[in-house]
């Protein structure tokens, strides 16, 4: 779905307010042409942002310096900023595709569902899925959780998760978990859904970060009808 002006101006203000830039930086860029920087000698991360077509990156004077000449396209690539790193110990996080919304179709689950909004359930999932799924979603730090349950042998057991939490006050940073011995049977897209029109009946925009290798997260954003909005690009230092 595409996206309203008023929603757009609203995503780049709060990420100009998360990289430190002023609150109009991103509209500035766009007028300009020109790649935003902040140059901050104690960051511990690097941090590259490309946002309906403006860019933006943070980090010390140095890898500013070094990725002047670099177009846009390139510094996307998590390579290049591996590689502008390297001898200061650039290393992780990767990049992640950026989708968005302001509205969303309302997804009518097959059947009956039981959700639930309490923390035991989901910290229950969490234990029941991969490590890596669960450090990539972070549901401990999404304050508002929706977790479908499923009568099993008589006990009602958590099998998806979506969930979401204000992001600079601005948007809703979506997350998604299904035990992996439930996965492919739509869970997944119910749950965002339901988390997503929680989050947009709270005034929020819905954002949802998936790293560009991760092909599944990738697609249930574009099943859920969310517009892709730019790219984040980080790597640690030291």
């Amino acid at each position: 779905m595409t996206l309203d002006p008023g929603s757009a101006a609203i995503i780049q203000l709060a990420w100009a307010r998360h990289l430190g830039l002023d609150d109009g930086a991103f509209a500035a860029s766009l007028t300009s042409g020109e790649r935003m920087v902040r140059a901050d000698a104690a960051a511990e991360t690097v941090e590259f942002v490309r946002l309906f077509g403006s860019s933006a990156l943070v980090g010390p004077q140095w890898v500013i310096d070094a990725a002047a000449g670099i177009p846009d396209e390139e510094m996307a690539q998590h390579v290049t900023l591996l590689t502008l790193t390297r001898s200061h110990g650039g290393h992780g996080l990767g990049s992640a595709a950026l989708f968005f919304a302001d509205d969303l179709p309302l997804r009518q689950p097959s059947e009956e569902l039981t959700v639930s909004h309490g923390n035991p359930e989901a910290i229950e999932l969490e234990g029941l899925c991969p490590p890596d799924d669960v450090n990539e979603v972070h549901l401990s730090e999404l304050e508002n959780r929706y977790t479908i349950l499923h009568e099993v042998d008589g006990l009602r057991v958590p099998v998806a998760c979506g969930a979401y939490g204000e992001w600079e006050g601005l948007l809703a940073q979506m997350g998604v978990l299904v035990d992996p011995e439930w996965r492919r049977r739509g869970l997944g897209s119910v749950a965002a859904s339901i988390a997503a029109h929680e989050a947009l009946a709270a005034g929020l925009t819905v954002q949802w970060r998936a790293e560009v290798s991760n092909t599944g997260a990738v697609a249930l954003a574009r099943q859920l009808g969310l517009s892709t909005g730019g790219i984040q690009t980080s790597v640690h230092l030291g």
